[in-house]
C-alpha cells in the first residue's frame, strides 16, 4: 500500500483543523503509520510460514491458522488506518465545494461583487457540521476496530500456544505455536495505546468544538443589535452586487445645481 499518497491527501487537513486535530494527525502518522510501515509489517510478515503445529496431516496447519487468525492483525490495522483517516477527507471535499461555488459566483457576477464566504476554510455553517460529523465517524471507527481486535483473539495478548480441536481435517486436538509471541504482544499493546490516545484527542476536539460554538452564540446574543453581523454569508451575494450597480448608475448632482446652491442667500430663522 502506498502510504505516501494517503499522507499527501491528508496534509491539507492541517489547514482546517484545530490544535487537537493537528496533534491527532501527528500521532496517526508518527506512532501508527510510521510504526506500521517500518516495524509491524516485518514482525507479522512471516506469521503463517512460522506457525508450527505438531501434526503432519495435510492442510491441518492452514486450517488451524485460519481458525485462530480469521484476519491478520497487520491487515486489520491497515483497514483501521484507512477507515479512520477517510472521514477527514469530507472536510477537504466540503472546502473544495465552497471554493468552486465562490469561483462560479465571481465569474457570474464579476470580481467586484461581494464574496459568498469571507473564508472558505472557516468552520461555520455547513462546514462546522461536516467537521463534527467527521470526528464522530472517526470515534465510532476506532471503537469498532478495538472491539474487533479484542473479540477475534480473546483479548489483546498473544499466547504462545493455541490448541486446534474439532476442526477438519485435523484428526484430534492439535497444538500450534506462534512465532515471536512476546514481540507481537508488545506491538499489539503499542498500537492499541496509540489508538486510545487518538480516541482521547478526538473526544477533546469534539468538546472543544461544541463549547466554542456555545460561547460564540452567547457572545452574539450579548452583542448590541446595531453591530450584529449578517446571519448568512450568502445573503450578501446577489443583493451586494445589485446594490453596487444601483449606486454606480445613480447620477451625481450637476454643475448647474451646485452653482444655484452657492448663489442662493442663506436665510436664518428669526
Amino acid at each position: 500500500m502506498d502510504w505516501k499518497t494517503l499522507q499527501s491527501l491528508l496534509s491539507g487537513v492541517n489547514k482546517y483543523s484545530t490544535a487537537f486535530g493537528r496533534i491527532w494527525l501527528s500521532v496517526v502518522f508518527v506512532f501508527r503509520v510510521l510504526v506500521y510501515v517500518v516495524a509491524a509489517e516485518r514482525v507479522w510478515g512471516d506469521e503463517q510460514k512460522e506457525f508450527d503445529c505438531n501434526t503432519k496431516q495435510p492442510g491441518c496447519t492452514n486450517v488451524c491458522y485460519d481458525n485462530f487468525f480469521p484476519i491478520s492483525n497487520i491487515r486489520l490495522w491497515a483497514l483501521q488506518l484507512i477507515f479512520v483517516t477517510c472521514p477527514s477527507l469530507l472536510v477537504i471535499l466540503h472546502v473544495a465545494y465552497r471554493e468552486e461555488r465562490e469561483r462560479r459566483h465571481r465569474r457570474k457576477h464579476g470580481e467586484h461583487c461581494a464574496k459568498l464566504y469571507d473564508n472558505t476554510g472557516k468552520k461555520h455553517g455547513g462546514l462546522w457540521w461536516t467537521y463534527l460529523l467527521s470526528l464522530i465517524f472517526k470515534l465510532i471507527i476506532e471503537f469498532v476496530f478495538l472491539y474487533l481486535l479484542h473479540t477475534l483473539w480473546y483479548g489483546f495478548s498473544m499466547p504462545r500456544l493455541v490448541q486446534c480441536s474439532n476442526v477438519a481435517p485435523c484428526p484430534n486436538t492439535v497444538d500450534c505455536y506462534i512465532a515471536r509471541p512476546t514481540e507481537k504482544k508488545i506491538f499489539t499493546y503499542f498500537m492499541v495505546g496509540a489508538s486510545a490516545i487518538c480516541i482521547v484527542l478526538t473526544v477533546c476536539e469534539i468538546c472543544y468544538l461544541i463549547i466554542h460554538r456555545i460561547f460564540q452564540g452567547l457572545h452574539k446574543d450579548k452583542a448590541p443589535r446595531g453591530h450584529s453581523h449578517p446571519s448568512s454569508a450568502s445573503q450578501a451575494s446577489t443583493f451586494g452586487c445589485h446594490h453596487k450597480l444601483v449606486e454606480a448608475a445613480e447620477p451625481g448632482p450637476s454643475l448647474g445645481d451646485e452653482k444655484l446652491q452657492a448663489s442662493a442667500p442663506s436665510l436664518t430663522p428669526i
